[in-house]
């Protein structure tokens, strides 16, 4: 009696969190362009000047720089990988609430805003009457692409090294602003305001006055991003509407909701107690891996729910699998807990090695594949870690405390018939 007690208790538990929990979970889950609406662009990159080129650290480069512009554009969650050599992909969606000339609007702004260089500029107040450092000194393009790095000086606080292409150039901007600030400009915002302490004649200087490493490091990114000399073209943009991702929204929840509640009437038919046990965790399952995304912060696509309806079906293999095998030992004459003991015990190894092979081929998407491709690959082995919590142990667990209760011994509960027994 006591341990269906405790049966009754973990599901009523269960489902009172779940019940609880769910709509914010649902609320709070950020959806992705395909199921929001927004833009994607494909841009290809090419050097600004004749005889650059695109390098690998260029090209990652200029993409945090388009992924900082977005950010500051007020866009959600954007999306930006680069793929192959010179290309740049950025997916951004639009948030929801806006009207479709709203929207329109946005798309624009956010493309003429991602295609426009990044603009450096070493600023001084010199022949300023305003105050403002108006004046010009250096651009991005004065400086080697790269040549920003973070180094220690001899107290061991981080100063940030850079390096011009013409050191006559800041030899003599360095001598006429000795004792003067020599302000930073990313984008017409103030980045950080050295002030020049002495001439500088090798066409090298370092740039000091930050608190910690980070924060140097970002300095010298955004001096190297300023210096790279890379033009963005347009190759593709796709605009996905917000009434056309609603509705692949609307269409996927209502087709996985059916196949969800069709497989769940099958396992109770086909295999009875363990079928109902099956899909009270199939539930659970469903409710944790939402809270795992939550957790993760993630972006939710319509590769992501695919692989979110993937780890179901895998979740429903592993209990038909333990339902199988524990009715293949109620056949062989076995009692209801020597069949569940070696029916789980059976099956774990064959349950478990699945399990392993799909997460290290999900592994090698994640870490071959890009933005859609990584999008899958991380909801496919989240839902893996999830099965094995509620699909494999918890059933077992679940089954237990029923058998144990001495009120569910016998066969026909499982699914066998008693002409299906076979003696000892």
């Amino acid at each position: 009696m006591n341990r269906l007690v405790a049966f009754a208790l973990i599901i009523v538990v269960a489902f009172a969190v779940m019940g609880a929990t769910t709509p914010g979970l649902l609320n709070n889950t950020k959806l992705g362009l395909d199921l929001k609406g927004g833009v994607e662009i494909l841009y290809e990159a090419s050097p600004l000047t004749e005889g650059g080129e695109v390098t690998k650290e260029s090209l990652v480069q200029t993409a945090l720089s388009l992924e900082k512009r977005a950010n500051q554009s007020g866009v959600a969650e954007p999306d930006v990988t680069t793929e192959g050599k010179n290309r740049i992909r950025v997916k951004i969606a639009i948030e929801t609430g806006k009207t479709e000339k709203e929207r329109e609007e946005a798309i624009t702004k956010i493309r003429d805003l991602m295609q426009k260089p990044a603009e450096l500029q070493f600023r001084s107040a010199s022949e300023c009457t305003d105050g403002t450092y108006c004046k010009v000194e250096f651009n991005g393009s004065d400086f080697k692409a790269g040549a920003a790095k973070v180094q220690s000086d001899e107290l061991g606080r981080p100063v940030v090294a850079i390096e011009v292409k013409d050191k006559d150039q800041l030899a003599e901007v360095s001598q006429r602003l000795i004792g003067q600030v020599l302000a930073i400009y990313l984008n017409d915002e103030a980045i950080s305001t050295p002030v020049v302490q002495a001439a500088l004649t090798q066409g090298t200087a370092t740039i000091t006055g930050q608190e910690t490493r980070a924060e140097a490091q970002n300095l010298a990114d955004i001096i190297n991003l300023g210096a790279l000399p890379l033009k963005l073209t347009d190759k593709y943009t796709q605009s996905v509407g917000a009434t056309l991702g609603k509705k692949s929204l609307n269409d996927t929840l209502f087709a996985g909701v059916l196949a969800s509640v069709l497989i769940l009437v099958f396992m109770i038919l086909l295999y009875r107690l363990p079928g109902a046990v099956a899909a009270i965790c199939l539930i659970i399952f469903v409710w944790l891996l939402l809270a795992v995304f939550w957790m993760m912060n993630a972006t939710l696509t319509l590769p992501g729910i695919a692989a979110f309806v993937l780890g179901i079906g895998i979740a429903v293999d592993s209990n038909i699998i333990q339902a199988e095998r524990i009715k293949d030992e109620l056949r062989s004459g076995k009692t209801v807990a020597s069949s569940l003991r070696a029916g789980a015990k059976n099956s774990f190894r064959t349950i478990i090695d699945a399990h392993i092979t799909t997460i290290i081929a999900a592994g090698v998407l994640y870490f071959m594949g890009q933005g859609i491709v990584k999008s899958f690959a991380i909801v496919l082995i989240a839902s893996i870690v999830a099965n094995i919590l509620t699909n494999v142990f918890l059933p077992r667990y679940l089954l237990q405390l029923l058998i144990k209760s001495g009120r569910f011994n016998k066969p026909g509960y499982y699914g066998v018939k008693e002409s299906e027994i076979h003696a000892l």
